[in-house]
C-alpha cells in the first residue's frame, strides 16, 4: 500500500479543487487523482490559431464562492484572480426580429422590458424581488446544508423558509409561474430559459427554479480576467500553495472498502491508503465502476438525466457589434424544443442557440484583432448511443440557418477555425453519465431531495461532490457541494485522527 493520505479526492473538477483547498486549509494532507492531463474537468480551455476557447461553463455568477475559498485558505485572492461585473447579462434575439438587452441595472432592465418587449417594468421588478426573497429565505438554507441530515430540519431558519414557499413554487411548473407574472409571451420565454441553467425543462420543472434569475439579474453577472479558465487556474494554484498533491493521467479503477469503511483507492493498479475518499466523479459512475455496486447505480439511473450540449467553437474572422458576452437566439417554438429534448430524445429542427464571446471583454487577447471567438451551444438530449456525426451535421445546418436569418450574414463564410464537443465526448472527457451536464434534471418537485447526498449512508468515509450530487450542477452549486462535504468530512476526520 502506498503512502497514507488523510484524504483522497477522485477528480480535479471545480468541486474537487474546492474540496482539496478546504480540506488542506483545515490541516489535512490531500491527494487528488485525475484521469486527464489537466485540472478543471468541464472548466477547461484550448486555443486554435490565436482563438481562445473556454471549453465548458461560460457564465460566472456569485464570485463570493471563489472569495470564500481564498479566505478559508488565508490567501489574498488578488494575487491569483481578477474579475469584474458586466453591465449586460445577455442579449436576446427573437425570430420576429425583436431584440432585448438584459441590463444588470434594474432601472435600465425595467425600461428595456417596456420599450423592447412591451412588458410592464413593474412586473419584472416584482418577479426579481420575489426571486430574491425566495433565494434568501429558502435557497440559502437548502444550498448550504445537506438535505439528508436530520439536523437541517431543526434549524431555526427552517420555519420562515417553509413559510416562504407557495403552492406555485412546488406544484406549478416554472412556465406556469412565469405566466402568472408576465403579460408578454416573449418575457415568459425569457424567464423559462433559466430552467436550462440546471439542464431542466421549464414546462415540467417546478416554479422553485424562479430563484435562478436572482443570481444573474440581482446579484450580478461577472467576467473573470482571462476567461473562465482563470477560475480553474486560480483554484489549482491555490491548492498547490496549500500543499495538495496532484496525480494527472491517473484514472482511479476502484475505491477500496472493508466492513463498511473506506480504506483507499486503486489508481493504475497501485493501492493508495486513506480513511476518507471524496468522489468528484458522476455518482452513477462512482457506484458502477469504482464500487462495483450495480444495484445503486441502477437506482440512480432511474432518475431522469439533465440535458446535454452540442457545442461548436468557431473562430469568426469579423466582429459583430450587435453581440455581447452572452447572446441567445430563441427557437420559434420553445415548448416543442423541450418536448424533443426530454420526451423524444431527439435534436430539435429549430434549436435555441447560445453564443458566448469572451473577445467582447478582452478584444485582441481572446481572439486575433478584429475577430471573435464564438462558443456556440444548443441543448440536446443526454444520449451517447447515437450517430454523433449526423447529429453534428444536422445541428450545424440548423444553427447556421438561424444565425444567417437573424444576423443577416453568411456566417459559414466567416468561420476560420472549428472544433466540436458532443455528449459522447463530454462523457468520455469528464465522466458525466450520458453527457448530462448537471447529473439529474430538476423536472420534479422532489428532484432536490432525490439528488445523491454529499456522503454515503452505507460506507463510512466516502463523500461526494460535483454536479451530479446535492445541491446540483453549475459552478456556484459545485462550489457549495465542496463546502457542505467539508462540513461533514472534517468532523469525521477529527474522530478518526484525534490530536
Amino acid at each position: 500500500m502506498q503512502q497514507q493520505s488523510s484524504v483522497i479526492i477522485i477528480g480535479a473538477g471545480v468541486a474537487g479543487l474546492a474540496s482539496a483547498i478546504r480540506l488542506a486549509a483545515a490541516g489535512y494532507s490531500v491527494q487528488v487523482f485525475e484521469q486527464n492531463s489537466y485540472p478543471g474537468g468541464k472548466l477547461s480551455y484550448f486555443e486554435i490559431n490565436g482563438y481562445c476557447f473556454d471549453a465548458g461553463p461560460s457564465l460566472f455568477t456569485q464570485p463570493a464562492n471563489i472569495e470564500a475559498l481564498f479566505a478559508e485558505a488565508n490567501e489574498p485572492i488578488q494575487d491569483y484572480f481578477e474579475y469584474r461585473q458586466v453591465p449586460i447579462a445577455c442579449q436576446y434575439f427573437y425570430e420576429d426580429g425583436t431584440r432585448f438587452t438584459a441590463y444588470t441595472q434594474h432601472d435600465q432592465l425595467a425600461q428595456a422590458a417596456e420599450s423592447q418587449l412591451g412588458e410592464s417594468g413593474s412586473n419584472l421588478l416584482r418577479y426579481l424581488n420575489d426571486s430574491k426573497q425566495l433565494y434568501n429565505k429558502v435557497g440559502t438554507l437548502f444550498l448550504n446544508h445537506s438535505l439528508h441530515k436530520p439536523g437541517v430540519l431543526f434549524q431555526k431558519k427552517i420555519i420562515p423558509a417553509l413559510a416562504t414557499i407557495r403552492y406555485k413554487h412546488l406544484f406549478k411548473s416554472l412556465n406556469a409561474l412565469n405566466r402568472s407574472y408576465f403579460q408578454q409571451e416573449k418575457t415568459v420565454h425569457l424567464f423559462n430559459r433559466y430552467a436550462t441553467y440546471n439542464g431542466s425543462n421549464p414546462y415540467q420543472a417546478p416554479g422553485m427554479l424562479s430563484v435562478i434569475p436572482h443570481l444573474e439579474l440581482n446579484e450580478g453577472t461577472f467576467y473573470p480576467k482571462g476567461g473562465m479558465i482563470a477560475i480553474t487556474n486560480a483554484l489549482y494554484q491555490l491548492a498547490l500553495k496549500k500543499g495538495v498533491q496532484f496525480h494527472f493521467n491517473a484514472p482511479v479503477e476502484k475505491i477500496i472498502t472493508d466492513k463498511g469503511r473506506v480504506k483507499g483507492i486503486y489508481s493504475k493498479g497501485v493501492p493508495y491508503a486513506s480513511n476518507v475518499v471524496v468522489s468528484n466523479v458522476d455518482a452513477y459512475f462512482t457506484y458502477q465502476r469504482l464500487l462495483n455496486d450495480a444495484k445503486t447505480a441502477q437506482k440512480i439511473n432511474r432518475q431522469e438525466r439533465s440535458s446535454s450540449a452540442l457545442i461548436f467553437y468557431w473562430g469568426i474572422k469579423e466582429s459583430f457589434p450587435e453581440l455581447d458576452l452572452h447572446n441567445i437566439f430563441f427557437s420559434s417554438n420553445y415548448a416543442a424544443e423541450f418536448e424533443a429534448i426530454f420526451k423524444k430524445k431527439t435534436l430539435y429542427a429549430d434549436p435555441t442557440v447560445y453564443i458566448n464571446i469572451t473577445a467582447k471583454c478582452e478584444p485582441g487577447i481572446q481572439a486575433p484583432p478584429g475577430k471573435e471567438n464564438w462558443f456556440v451551444m444548443i441543448n440536446v438530449p443526454s444520449v451517447t448511443e447515437v450517430d454523433m456525426a449526423a447529429m453534428q451535421q444536422q445541428a450545424k445546418a440548423a444553427i447556421l440557418a438561424k444565425l444567417n436569418r437573424l444576423l443577416k450574414r453568411d456566417i459559414a463564410s466567416l468561420i476560420e477555425v472549428e472544433a466540436v464537443l458532443d455528449p459522447l465526448k463530454i462523457e468520455l472527457n469528464t465522466g458525466s453519465y450520458k453527457g448530462a451536464l448537471y447529473g439529474t434534471s430538476s423536472n420534479s418537485k422532489w428532484a432536490a431531495f432525490l439528488r445523491h447526498p454529499n456522503f454515503s449512508s452505507k460506507i463510512k468515509g466516502l463523500y461526494f461532490v460535483g454536479g451530479s450530487v446535492h445541491p446540483g450542477g453549475g459552478i456556484p452549486l459545485c462550489l457549495r457541494s465542496a463546502k457542505i462535504m467539508s462540513g461533514l468530512a472534517i468532523p469525521y476526520l477529527k474522530k478518526m485522527n484525534p490530536h
